[in-house]
């Protein structure tokens, strides 16, 4: 145990350093739309951005809670995370933590919880807002899983967006002082059915309660999965109901593969008809049985008037494999 929290206080200290280093990058307030930069409230670990988002149906462990709830019951795991999320262009960072355990109930429920704090554009439009999630999971069968989550987001605005094609500033459109514009419970749920251990067939909606909020979009989509144990594939389709103006798609895909048992190569691509743009991610890793190391880095190609980086950083704990858990016996 004592090895598990040195190794994690390593981590968090190396986030503290990325964090002192692109400071100087959020001198400037942002360019770009902060819807842009706010990515509608989605939280990414390092494989979630390489993949392009597309990870709905083959997501297991923190992907699960953060885009799917229903698959952290698709693996027997118990892990325990750390990210960090920095986008230069937007002037954003955030900084997370969650754990998901699939192993030591002897109902076979899995459950997870996350919480991540963000801070964007403090120059401008000065967004900061404490997003925590939690969900339960369980396999009825191994081909059908079924998940819920919760989340509640904290956020506050004290500045202005000063983009092109601004108002002039307004006590309404730079929020309320040192106040709380949004405290809002929302819920997830998510399907996964698997006609057979390598391909994966997902439905999933998110702030099914509607909390008529930008902040908290309302979602309906769901993904296509092909994996093994050394290369994965998928595609993901999502449906927005509340960001724009009228309903929009975003459309996923992304493609996966482990080098000699240790080192994940990853890619994905994002098309978002909210703002007309296509954007590419890669990510690569180190895995083993104790943990992982990983990073993923978006691009938005198209257009040029909301091109942004997210560059996603991630180091996680399997502590199922220091001896930690009961072993109940169960198996699925």
């Amino acid at each position: 145990m004592r090895r598990t929290y040195r190794s994690l206080f390593r981590c968090l200290q190396t986030l503290a350093v990325l964090s002192a280093l692109v400071r100087p990058a959020l001198a400037e307030p942002s360019d770009l739309p902060p819807e842009v930069g706010f990515n509608y409230g989605e939280i990414e670990t390092p494989r979630i951005t390489a993949m392009g988002g597309a990870m709905r149906a083959m997501g297991n462990s923190l992907e699960g809670l953060f885009l799917n709830p229903a698959n952290m019951a698709a693996s027997r795991v118990y892990h325990l995370g750390v990210s960090a999320q920095i986008w230069p262009e937007a002037a954003r960072q955030s900084y997370g933590a969650g754990i998901v355990d699939s192993i030591v109930s002897r109902t076979r429920v899995a459950g997870g919880v996350g919480g991540t704090w963000n801070l964007q554009d403090p120059d401008g439009v000065e967004r900061q807002s404490t997003d925590l999630r939690f969900a339960l999971a369980f396999p009825f069968a191994e081909q059908f899983l079924v998940g819920l989550g919760g989340r509640y987001l904290w956020l506050k605005q004290d500045g202005f967006w000063e983009g092109y094609g601004s108002m002039p500033p307004s006590a309404a459109s730079s929020g309320l002082e040192d106040e709380q514009i949004v405290k809002a419970f929302a819920f997830d749920a998510g399907i996964t059915v698997k006609p057979s251990e390598q391909f994966a067939v997902s439905v999933v909606g998110a702030n099914l309660n509607n909390p008529n909020n930008g902040f908290q979009p309302t979602s309906v989509g769901g993904g296509i999965g092909f994996g093994t144990e050394d290369f994965t594939v998928e595609a993901d389709v999502l449906t927005d109901f509340t960001t724009w103006d009228e309903t929009t798609v975003r459309a996923m895909g992304g493609l996966e593969v482990l080098l000699a048992d240790r080192f994940p190569i990853r890619a994905g691509y994002r098309y978002d008809q909210g703002v007309a743009s296509h954007a590419l991610s890669l990510g690569a890793g180190y895995v083993d049985r104790t943990f992982a190391a990983e990073v993923g880095v978006r691009r938005t190609l198209t257009p040029e008037d909301v091109a942004a980086t997210a560059i996603v950083f991630g180091f996680k704990y399997h502590l199922e494999s220091a001896g930690l858990t009961p072993d109940t016996g169960d198996t699925f």
